[in-house]
């Protein structure tokens, strides 16, 4: 009688396994059906906004359905990451965040949702330094003699940055304290906003990616004056880090990555990053991006999850340790 108890028992567990599986399954073997959206939590002209676009050109061909990109933008890209979080967790949504993802926690009050709990990783797409640029109006042709000015004048001398709490921000921050000065931030609601009034000289000098900054450089509309990696960037030759110009040490990466609502299909998220990494390792897309400053990591999910959940818990003791409050 035990044995057979025993026998039914574990047919039955066997068996609820077997029914709790089988959507999941289902729903890999049936994914995609319709069209997929990305959202982009930035508007068009910054980093985000081209990274997103560039992934739904290449993935229309390997998936079979269009994918369209949705510009949700607004509060340092997380009311579009909000969207994306409390969407269906289908595989037909998903969002291209940027570092500031990891910092809203801490600058942005009741957030309505959990940037840890209700969204899965998927990718990290690539790390690159930050460079703070001037326009070319402006008297300072290095880092250095804007820190010499910054040092006369604490809290005058101007920088603008994608938004409050971001990397950029948090930088400026970091080597203002460092440097024993500060400087007057000025948070814009994304990097096309930023650069359109860098390029027009009004804001004196900006910080933002690599990628962000390199094209306006190139056209000779800005100059580089730093960037915030331990070495040069092949994307701004002969550009000087800060490290090198009155602040020792100091380092700072701006990041992207995929994310899904919570509780996608594990299937569905593998063949995503299994997409994303082909489209990552295309010679012209490698080239493109490199030429822009990106360093290319085509992470895991897992690794993914490790490095948001590091970085979080990062910044959010720079933000308390510098009582940066939103819009500041």
């Amino acid at each position: 009688m035990k044995t057979r108890l025993l026998a039914a028992t574990a047919a039955l567990v066997a068996a609820s396994s077997l029914v709790s599986i089988a959507p999941l399954a289902h729903a890999a073997d049936a994914w995609p059906s319709k069209t997929i959206r990305i959202i982009s939590p930035f508007p068009p002209g910054g980093s985000v906004d081209p990274l997103a676009r560039l992934f739904a050109q290449h993935l229309a061909e390997p998936l079979g359905q269009s994918v369209v990109v949705e510009n949700k933008t607004g509060a340092a890209g997380s009311i579009g990451t909000a969207e994306a979080a409390k969407s269906a967790p289908d595989g037909y949504t998903w969002v291209v965040v940027f570092d500031t993802h990891a910092v809203n926690p801490s600058v942005i009050p009741n957030m309505s949702f959990d940037t840890k709990k209700d969204l899965d990783p998927v990718m990290l797409v690539g790390t690159s330094p930050m460079a703070l640029v001037a326009h070319t109006s402006q008297p300072w042709n290095n880092f250095a003699e804007m820190l010499a000015d910054a040092k006369k004048k604490p809290g005058e001398v101007a920088f603008g940055s994608v938004g409050t709490g971001s990397l950029g921000h948090l930088a400026m921050t970091q080597v203002g304290n460092a440097a024993g000065t500060s400087f007057n931030h000025i948070p814009y609601r994304g990097g096309g906003p930023l650069m359109t009034d860098a390029n027009g000289g009004q804001v004196p000098t900006a910080i933002g990616t690599v990628f962000l900054v390199s094209p306006h450089v190139k056209a000779g509309r800005l100059k580089p004056l730093a960037v915030t990696s331990l070495k040069e960037s092949p994307a701004l030759p002969g550009t000087k880090p800060i490290a090198e110009q009155g602040v020792p040490g100091f380092e700072a990466l701006a990041w992207w990555g995929v994310l899904a609502p919570a509780g996608t299909p594990k299937p569905i998220i593998d063949r995503m990053n299994a997409e994303l990494a082909k489209i990552l390792a295309k010679p012209d897309v490698k080239e493109k991006l490199s030429a822009q400053g990106m360093d290319i990591r085509a992470s895991s999910p897992a690794e993914f999850r490790d490095f948001v959940f590091g970085e979080i818990d990062r910044w959010a003791k720079v933000v308390k340790d510098n009582n940066i409050q939103p819009g500041k």
